[in-house]
């Protein structure tokens, strides 16, 4: 029996990648990205704008797990070679909904979030705060970045029998372009006492 559920959901699968086209276009889009400094290095928050047609969330529904990947990367020019990858980072976000309970569940890692509706969890997908993506003394104040982010759905984390129509089919084809900006680091100052005042351990 869980051999032959296994093989019904790898048909339902194939025939949610095949049918024909959507009403609307899946797509994703950037918008505000900055890093911010703290105490371990910078921080990386962005906002996504997120495109469902109604194949992905017909999938979502079904049980299927889409995996939504967010890539930083931080480059830097150099006249006389090609540019300097200075990091790259990957953080993989799992959407699915549960049947039994009727959640809609965000997971990255050990976390994991539930959500009455897709419109919910979707809200929180889009919405990147906090993450840790460059450590102290990896950048320089002197120097100037160009900082870039994007978001994709992840077809390779899926099952391999699904991704044979998927990969073919421009409605699983959901990526954001990637969004550049110049960042340049903030100097750390280091607060210097006047000459003949105590700090509170010297006295």
């Amino acid at each position: 029996m869980r051999c032959y559920g296994k093989l019904l959901s790898f048909l339902l699968f194939a025939l949610l990648v095949s049918a024909s086209p959507s009403g609307h276009a899946s797509d994703i889009s950037v918008r505000n990205p900055a890093l911010s400094p703290s105490e371990e290095g910078y921080t990386l928050s962005a906002d996504f704008n997120i495109n469902f047609n109604a194949r992905l969330e017909e999938a979502i529904a079904k049980g299927i797990t889409l995996y939504f990947v967010v890539d930083f990367e931080l480059t830097r020019s150099r006249w006389y070679w090609l540019d300097e990858q200075v990091i790259s980072r990957s953080q993989t976000f799992q959407l699915s909904y549960h049947a039994l309970t009727r959640q809609y569940r965000l997971s990255s890692g050990a976390l994991h979030q539930s959500f009455p509706t897709l419109d919910d969890a979707q809200r929180i997908l889009s919405r990147l705060r906090n993450w840790q993506v460059l450590d102290k003394g990896s950048v320089k104040s002197d120097q100037t970045y160009l900082a870039g982010v994007r978001m994709r759905l992840d077809l390779t984390q899926m099952p391999k029998t699904f991704q044979v129509n998927a990969l073919a089919n421009r409605d699983w084809n959901l990526s954001s372009d990637w969004a550049r900006w110049n960042f340049t680091p903030v100097e750390t100052v280091t607060a210097v006492m006047p000459p003949g005042v105590a700090t509170s351990e010297a006295k």
